[in-house]
């Protein structure tokens, strides 16, 4: 018991200063919706890429807090510094350590919109789950994204910021922000990105 409350009570202390300022917000992440250009404005990075290989372990200097190590092949880069492998580590939400399982999975194909790290080497999908996308295949055989939220929300007042910062959305990708949810072609997400992840 003395254990677990030790645990518990460093991991409460290490979201409010081992984290991004807000990222305290980003406990509760999981009740809060974000549209499409919210999460790619939180982000640092957005790729889309294959995950080599995942481990859960405890952070190396945090010992208290478990965190897994991801690396990801990178296949192409929306946004930040482009590059062929991608490394992160990402705080375990869940600190029972019997019960703890990974979010990420050998050979996943992933679209990531990576928050910055925090001084401790910390980061996480923007929006958690909503900034994790699973690529799969239809009965079509095309490239389809959803997160972890079914999509649900992500295009919230899309179409509104795309006209406040002047983006000439096209006919298509206008329709594509319009639906509610449910997968969505890889390649309409990637043209989403790209166009908000332009410098201002």
């Amino acid at each position: 018991m003395r254990n677990r409350f030790s645990l518990a009570l460093c991991t409460t202390i290490a979201l409010g200063f081992f984290w991004p300022s807000s990222s305290l917000a980003q406990a509760s992440a999981r009740s809060l919706s974000r549209s499409l250009d919210q999460l790619i404005d939180e982000s640092d990075s957005a790729v889309h890429g294959f995950v080599v290989s995942s481990k859960i372990e405890p952070h190396p200097q945090l010992r208290n807090l478990m965190t897994e190590l991801v690396t990801i092949k990178v296949a192409d880069t929306y946004k930040g510094k482009p590059r062929s492998t991608l490394v992160f580590r990402q705080y375990v939400w869940n600190v029972d350590r019997a019960k703890v399982s990974s979010d990420y999975h050998k050979g996943e194909e992933l679209v990531l919109l990576l928050r910055p790290q925090s001084e401790y080497g910390l980061t996480s999908p923007a929006g958690l789950e909503q900034g994790r996308f699973r690529i799969t295949l239809d009965r079509e055989r095309r490239r389809t994204a959803v997160n972890g939220r079914d999509n649900a929300g992500l295009f919230n007042h899309v179409e509104q910021a795309a006209q406040a910062r002047n983006l000439m959305l096209s006919t298509h990708l206008t329709a594509v922000v319009r639906q509610q949810h449910g997968s969505l072609l890889l390649t309409d997400l990637e043209q989403i990105i790209r166009s908000f992840a332009r410098p201002r």
